[in-house]
């Protein structure tokens, strides 16, 4: 986002309400976030398998153990922070014409993404329609093409704001007159947004299961910009391992990574988590782990799974030289995920050639 817009402008802080040393700290990540020179890099999760249309839309339909799934994510970052950053998603996605391809199958599906932070209300909101083909390699792997095409809007709210020249001695008055922001032009913007990525998954046996993938975003290098200016979303880079390990009739392993690259700002994400079987039978599991984003945050991660249903829980516990100007307080997540089948709650017997490792 090209704008001028400085740490006053997103968080109304009175003089002696924070430290000195918070409010440079927070002075140096708005300019990192918002100068006209630097871009950040998009709104993400650290449970980026529990965001799969976000991640890569050729994960659209890409769901190895049902037919169809729902699901939503919260995060919450910088919670000591007058107003922390909020960002939320819901998606859905289906496979379709399983019977009338031969060895493959369509996905369709969407995903609403909204985030907003400060006391501007400075809000992104992005809806996409995904669709990917998904065509099975003999009877071990499976390629995955997709693309999704969304609207997105971003917008501000200026009559939240204070300025250092609405401080009329005592405290800040917002029905002084200001010209701090005389330079916008427009308190939102909209565009069209463009994604494509591939997949590929490896499946030998039922106890083993691989999975990479590749995604480009912002394709078509979208303006943004409350100014005049011709500032563009640069492209982002994704890619991704997945694996799924069952070691024993009580056990899964599924170590991950992921990593992100935008205009020189990149994320390096690594770790895993375990399935415990609690029921005998798959119906009930017990979800832990965790991860390390390089440089930046450990995440540990908990969840409990009820038959088709999925909720997890992580903490980033911030452990860069960010962590003590916000007293080590990071971001938590909640994610919760819904997969159910078509067929009376039953697989084909076809189908169950291409299913991960489960109990």
């Amino acid at each position: 986002m090209n704008t001028r817009i400085k740490c006053r402008y997103l968080f109304r802080l009175s003089r002696g309400g924070l430290c000195r040393s918070f409010v440079q700290s927070l002075w140096g990540i708005v300019l990192v976030l918002f100068t006209e020179h630097i871009h950040a890099q998009d709104l993400h999760f650290s449970q980026y398998f529990s965001a799969p249309l976000l991640t890569n839309p050729a994960n659209t339909g890409f769901i190895p153990d049902a037919n169809y799934r729902l699901g939503v994510d919260y995060r919450d970052q910088w919670t000591t922070i007058p107003v922390p950053y909020r960002t939320m998603s819901a998606f859905g996605d289906a496979q379709l014409l399983r019977n009338r391809l031969t060895y493959g199958w369509l996905g369709v599906g969407g995903v609403v993404l909204q985030d907003v932070a400060g006391s501007g209300d400075l809000t992104s909101t992005k809806v996409y329609a995904s669709l990917a083909y998904h065509q099975l390699l003999g009877l071990g792997s499976l390629l995955s093409a997709g693309f999704n095409v969304g609207y997105a809007r971003k917008s501000i709210n200026l009559s939240k704001l204070t300025f250092d020249d609405q401080w009329n001695g005592k405290f800040f008055d917002a029905s002084l007159p200001t010209n701090e922001y005389s330079a916008i032009t427009q308190t939102s913007v909209s565009y069209m947004d463009l994604q494509a990525g591939l997949n590929y998954a490896y499946f030998p046996n039922d106890h083993i299961y691989l999975n990479l993938g590749f995604s480009a975003q912002h394709l078509n290098t979208p303006r943004e910009t409350f100014y005049n200016g011709d500032n563009r979303i640069p492209r982002r880079y994704i890619g991704f391992v997945n694996a799924s390990i069952q070691v024993s009739s009580q056990i899964i392993i599924n170590p991950n990574g992921y990593y992100s690259l935008q205009s020189g700002a990149h994320e390096l994400v690594a770790g895993g988590y375990l399935q415990v079987n609690l029921s005998g039978d798959g119906a009930q599991q017990l979800l832990g782990g965790i991860y390390y984003r390089f440089g930046d945050a450990l995440i540990p991660m908990v969840g409990y799974q009820l038959n088709n249903l999925r909720l997890m829980f992580s903490y980033d516990a911030t452990v860069s030289s960010l962590g003590s100007n916000i007293q080590h307080n990071g971001a938590y997540e909640v994610s919760l995920i819904y997969q159910g089948l078509y067929q009376n709650g039953t697989y084909r017997r076809e189908e169950k050639k291409f299913r991960c490792p489960s109990f």
